[in-house]
């Protein structure tokens, strides 16, 4: 059974949710507190509910192999994990932009995917030859301008069985889509979203270009899991090794020596290096904290101590 650990979730700076001005409160639920005018969110929800999720993937593929997912996610963060994760796991993606109506006006996209089928293999059977100048200029704009779009679904003849999302308030449409037709959304969602119409939600840091690549490594391996088991006519079972903390006290993490020692995070986990900050990551930024020197993993780790000290 495909997994994640508290201490990968943490590396990938999971925890990190937006400015406390810029919150949803749909998604008070899932924080576990401020810490220098961030939330942080709560990882062990974060790690059950993405459990959850993976679960609920590897069992649809196993269940039927021919069952599709459709990765979405267009800010630029996102863009190459989605791509790539698709690609490994042999499923259809979205990282430019969403055309409005791809699932709601199918039909119409499928005459876009027509087209682009004939423009490709016009520069190697002859007819490019036959064309102006001027003529090709063009062939060649549209052709750039289909492929950019619907590269990633080219293939894709029907609606996807699962629509799996990375940011779901840039994603709106894509959401509301998926809803009207009844698809399934598995989706990562950041303290700044609503977590309504999302079938399976994963709160977590959905602009740290680490943490995208983790959800979108994770629900690809879920899916080649599910093919896997479909392949070998096996049964998808939970597996019990879903205790694993590695002895790292994590945000939102309950102390369990309530009275004793306050616990102290493992050696290896605030030696990690800070998670990248990329351009959609600027309203997440801690400008103006009191402690610009400090890397955002011992941050974490120093609010997850202060919940032991006050626990305890």
């Amino acid at each position: 059974m495909v997994s994640v650990t508290m201490k990968e979730l943490l590396e990938a700076g999971v925890h990190f949710g937006h400015q406390v001005r810029r919150w949803n409160p749909k998604m008070k639920e899932y924080i576990f507190g401020e810490r220098n005018g961030i939330y942080i969110i709560d990882l062990q929800k974060t790690q059950r509910m993405f459990r959850d999720a993976l679960g609920f993937v590897s069992n649809a593929i196993a269940e039927d192999r021919g069952k599709t997912v459709l990765f979405v996610g267009t800010k630029r963060q996102a863009q190459d994990a989605v791509r790539e994760e698709a690609e490994r796991c042999g499923q259809y993606y979205v990282n430019q932009r969403w055309l409005g109506g791809l699932l709601t006006n199918f039909q119409t996209v499928q005459k876009s995917i027509k087209r682009l089928k004939d423009l490709e293999p016009m520069q190697t059977d002859g007819r490019y030859e036959k064309l102006t100048k001027k003529e090709r200029i063009k062939l060649d704009r549209e052709r750039d301008g289909l492929n950019k779009n619907l590269s990633g679904i080219k293939s894709m003849n029907r609606l996807p069985d699962i629509v799996f999302i990375i940011d779901v308030r840039k994603e709106e449409i894509a959401v509301a889509e998926a809803n009207r037709l009844g698809i399934p959304i598995v989706a990562v969602v950041d303290t700044n979203c609503s977590p309504e119409g999302i079938d399976y939600v994963i709160p977590g840091n959905d602009d740290a270009l680490r943490a995208v690549r983790l959800f979108a490594s994770r629900i690809a391996e879920s899916i080649l899991e599910g093919q896997q088991i479909a392949t070998e006519g096996g049964v998808v079972t939970q597996s019990e090794e879903e205790t694993e903390t590695e002895g790292i006290a994590t945000p939102g993490a309950e102390a369990e020596n309530v009275g004793g020692e306050p616990a102290t995070p493992a050696p290896d986990a605030t030696a990690s290096s800070a998670p990248e900050v990329t351009g959609g990551e600027a309203d997440q930024a801690t400008a103006g904290s009191p402690e610009p020197e400090t890397s955002q993993e011992n941050t974490a780790l120093d609010e997850s101590a202060e919940s032991v000290v006050a626990a305890s």
